[in-house]
């Protein structure tokens, strides 16, 4: 099984800037779905950027323009750049990968993945 090491996050003030690693211990193949969701106190766990294979990634609205998710084939890793930050970006983070199946278009439902990183904390002060 695929495991999925996040590394990255940490506490910054608002308006900074933090960035997300995910590395994957074994070679993902390139068409698959991955993503990145985070949990904040008392609530769901919610998706936050997407992407299918090498397409262009997917953002929800509350991060779109200040989030930015990149994928490195070569070295396994997925990105999540963030800016901008906000007190309500607080949260623990998770990339997520579905492993088996060839993606056509973004998964945007925690269920639809089946490996997940271990999750990092971000908190942004205000």
């Amino acid at each position: 099984q695929v495991q999925l090491v996040q590394s990255g996050g940490g506490s910054v003030q608002s308006g900074g800037s933090l960035r997300l690693s995910c590395q994957a211990s074994a070679r993902l193949p390139g068409n698959r779905c991955m993503g990145w969701f985070r949990q904040r106190p008392g609530k769901d766990r919610e998706g936050v950027a997407w992407i299918a294979g090498n397409r262009s990634p997917v953002y929800s609205d509350s991060v779109q323009g200040r989030f930015t998710l990149s994928r490195d084939f070569g070295e396994n890793t997925l990105y999540l750049q963030m800016n901008s930050l906000k007190p309500e970006d607080t949260a623990i983070y998770y990339c997520a990968a579905r492993l088996d199946t060839v993606c056509a278009t973004v998964l945007e439902r925690p269920s639809d993945y089946n490996a997940w990183g271990q999750g990092t904390q971000v908190t942004v002060s205000s």
